[in-house]
């Protein structure tokens, strides 16, 4: 069995980390340097970073933080928002990420999933899924940070993200994010049961419960969270401990907890 990830998230705007509620009402957490550090010291498995700000002012994704931050930790990561062609993902890639988060992109232009495949391979490619519940019970896919409205339905846009070659899903509950209310169950289990690719869970996770009812009531592969590991609600090592004692997969800590002065 393949051992479930945990994902502190950064979302970075003008080089800074910062955290919101339902994607707005920012404030500022830290540098994503020094975090990114504390993280991969701490246990974290993977990093996902966000530049929230690139994306909405039409701005490049900014390359010194990713080749700073590739020069001090050593686990996977990967960079989105402001990433618009293949050129992009080849610049974040070439400056130390692991992986490329597209969200707008894919939406603008879908084909970018499968030639972002065949240049870089699968496992490079992350496609970012923000979504709303409608009025009707259906989710609704948005993009430029949240702002934008697409229309999409967002099972059909997973399936066919998945079939065009994108190697895992980012999926984000906008209507949970940053309240600490727990996954929305729901979104994860009719989405997970309709696509083979991983899927990274995003979006409400404040406890250590949340995370253990989500593993354990869907096939999610991964979950990603910011504030309650920003704000030191608990750390990467004291979820992974929980999670490890009642029976989920979970890779091992092996390095000392450290803290940020």
């Amino acid at each position: 069995m393949l051992v479930k990830r945990i994902i502190p998230c950064l979302d970075v705007s003008n080089g800074r980390v910062v955290k919101g509620v339902n994607f707005v009402n920012l404030t500022d957490v830290g540098d994503p340097v020094r975090l990114a550090k504390y993280y991969w010291e701490t246990g974290a498995d993977e990093l996902v970073f966000l530049d929230i700000a690139a994306t909405p002012s039409g701005k490049n994704i900014m390359l010194e933080f990713v080749e700073k931050v590739a020069q001090n930790i050593f686990i996977p990561f990967s960079v989105g928002g402001g990433i618009r062609n293949l050129e992009d993902m080849r610049e974040v890639l070439r400056a130390g990420a692991d992986k490329v988060s597209i969200n707008s992109a894919a939406v603008d232009d879908p084909s970018l999933i499968s030639e972002a495949r065949d240049r870089f391979g699968s496992q490079c490619v992350v496609v970012a899924i923000d979504v709303k519940k409608t009025e009707s019970s259906k989710w609704e896919v948005f993009v430029s940070g949240g702002r934008k409205p697409t229309g999409l339905d967002a099972i059909e846009w997973a399936q066919q993200v998945a079939a065009m070659g994108a190697g895992e899903i980012l999926l984000t509950s906008m209507d949970r994010d940053g309240t600490n209310s727990g996954f929305d169950i729901e979104l994860y289990q009719e989405i997970g049961s309709k696509v083979k690719i991983p899927i990274i869970a995003s979006g409400g996770g404040g406890t250590a419960e949340d995370f253990l009812f989500l593993f354990q009531n869907t096939n999610i592969d991964a979950a990603l969270a910011a504030s309650i590991f920003h704000y030191r609600r608990m750390t990467v090592s004291s979820l992974k401990d929980f999670l490890i004692r009642h029976s989920i997969p979970i890779r091992p800590i092996s390095r000392k907890g450290v803290r940020i002065k």
